[in-house]
């Protein structure tokens, strides 16, 4: 009974695992502990709002780096089969790459934001949600100059 425990306790999978479990849960206190303490104290709920986002996203990306860093000597066969579908998913996803570098544009370069008053394609509007792959406008009526939507 002892020895296999001793086994178990030293299986390299085992190991692994485990060492991906607690990196993992580091990684995500720290994430949760920026946000509650740090971000939460950001005035503009917009900005607030975009910070609690990006450390959602940098603790995603820390937990892929982990995964990758830990079992890295078993991802090599996985390159050609990740550049592969990668070419397959740029050319199937084509039109969201654009989508998404429009969207990047106009949230860095500010063009409008959630509220303003825009018009796109023809169509007026006030700007209810900036999303990735679209705008949506709530529409105002174009036969009166009003404020009146439609």
């Amino acid at each position: 009974m002892d020895d296999e425990i001793k086994k178990l306790l030293f299986n390299p999978t085992i190991g692994r695992i485990v060492a991906v479990f607690i990196g993992a849960a580091i990684i995500w206190v720290l994430i949760k502990t920026l946000q509650r303490n740090y971000f939460s104290k950001i005035k503009d709920n917009d900005n607030r709002y975009r910070a609690k986002k990006f450390g959602t996203f940098i603790g995603y990306l820390l937990t892929i780096v982990l995964l990758a860093v830990v079992y890295s000597d078993k991802l090599g066969g996985l390159t050609v089969a990740l550049g592969v579908a990668g070419a397959g998913i740029a050319f199937a996803l084509q039109e969201v790459i654009v989508s998404f570098a429009g969207w990047l544009a106009i949230m860095l370069g500010r063009f409008y934001k959630t509220g303003d008053r825009a018009q796109l394609g023809g169509v007026k509007g006030d700007v209810m949600d900036n999303g990735v792959l679209r705008t949506t406008l709530m529409e105002t009526d174009q036969l009166v100059d009003g404020d009146l939507y439609n």
